[in-house]
């Protein structure tokens, strides 16, 4: 029996698309390491706060990337910091698993990054295929019945899968779809099943040579087209059938990560050229340039407390005191509150600083993030770079 089969012909030139995609940014060199470092974390945060809430876990972005960084922020529940902790430590599981020699498609690594996706709990089937019937797959955004997932032979049907895997795909971006929508079909958890699915689809990503984080990171994607999400599952039909053929979903699935790479291309650039304009910044202000962990944020409008930034800047508690003193003294942050209550904002010189650096005039104070993000937007998509960045080039060790 052909397992969940597809036409394969129909697929070829979304697969060439994603080749050239591929090609295209290798052809750009390697990403300075600071700004690699920061795209990661920044990406890795995006998808988690996408694909969790996807499931019904109430967080925000800026929630995570705090969770992220080792902060338990008030306003979530220590069951939610327990399950975004868990998808970092089971995406980061999967990365480790993904470049080990040893590397392969069996149940106990599917079990075990379940295990991980459900941070170890117990009471949710964590790292236990279910052994009951199962019910109705619901969509969350509807609340209508969609699918049946099957009533016994989870175990084998996970080993099939597994072997499937392990005999090859034509593409990456194929073997990334199709585990996918067969995991999602056989629904082998009792809960996690849809982060386990994205999860295992970043990972032959991954495993197939697109290791860039625009190709492994499209939770976000859907978290942003959850109709368009849950609408590429119809092709299942309404009850399980392994001899289904999930064409439409694998074409659907090549497409949203095309869609992601393209959209993500222009605004990475983007922000690459903001990370060094803060980073200049910092220098020019004779302030020490880790300080644009601390500036980047601000600059977004995202509040940073001293704790927050020791975590991003891996440094003592002392020195991040005197870090972010400095860089308010220097006007790029202002301090708002006391003691354990202080945060920090952009400064009053924050914004004229990386807009001088980038050679952007008029502006605006109340617009002035917006106007950055704009005027660099428009400057590579109209002449396919951006300019007015290079004051100082990038040293080698970056």
């Amino acid at each position: 029996m052909d397992l969940f089969p597809y036409r394969v012909d129909e697929l070829r030139a979304r697969c060439e698309e994603i080749d050239a995609w591929r090609n295209q940014l290798d052809a750009r060199g390697p990403l300075p390491r600071t700004w690699n470092g920061r795209l990661r974390r920044d990406l890795e945060a995006e998808a988690i706060a996408a694909s969790t809430r996807m499931e019904g876990v109430n967080v925000t972005l800026d929630e995570v990337r705090r969770i992220l960084a080792g902060e338990h922020p008030a306003s979530v529940e220590a069951d939610d910091i327990g399950l975004v902790e868990g998808y970092k430590n089971a995406m980061s599981f999967v990365l480790r698993s993904a470049d080990d020699p040893a590397f392969r498609w069996d149940r106990g690594l599917i079990t075990g990054l379940h295990d991980r996706v459900l941070a170890s709990r117990w009471d949710m089937g964590a790292g236990h295929l279910r052994t009951e019937s199962p019910v109705w797959i619901v969509n969350r955004r509807t609340g209508e019945e969609v699918f049946l997932p099957p009533t016994d032979d989870v175990p084998e049907l996970v080993d099939q899968i597994c072997g499937r895997m392990a005999e090859g795909h034509d593409h990456p971006a194929i073997a990334s779809a199709w585990i996918h929508v067969a995991l999602a079909a056989v629904h082998p958890f009792r809960d996690g099943n849809g982060r386990s699915s994205r999860i295992l689809a970043s990972l032959a990503m991954y495993r197939g040579g697109f290791k860039r984080p625009e190709f492994t990171s499209a939770e976000e994607w859907w978290g942003r087209h959850l109709d368009d999400y849950y609408g590429l599952f119809a092709c299942l039909g309404r009850e399980f059938d392994p001899t289904t053929e999930v064409t439409p979903f694998i074409y659907g699935h090549i497409d949203a990560q095309l869609h992601q790479v393209r959209a993500l291309d222009v605004l990475l650039r983007a922000q690459q050229q903001i990370w060094i304009a803060v980073e200049q910044a910092a220098e020019e202000a004779s302030l020490d340039r880790r300080l644009a962990n601390a500036l980047w944020e601000a600059f977004f409008g995202r509040d940073v407390t001293a704790g927050y930034y020791r975590a991003l800047a891996d440094v003592s508690p002392a020195t991040a005191t005197n870090d972010l003193a400095a860089a308010t003294a220097a006007g790029l942050l202002r301090s708002v509150g006391n003691r354990r209550a202080r945060r920090y904002l952009p400064g009053p010189a924050l914004y004229a600083a990386v807009a001088d650096i980038l050679f952007i005039v008029s502006l605006d104070p109340e617009t002035a993030r917006e106007r950055v993000i704009h005027e660099l937007t428009r400057r590579l998509t109209t002449t396919g770079e951006a300019f007015g960045f290079a004051r100082r080039p990038f040293s080698d060790d970056e």
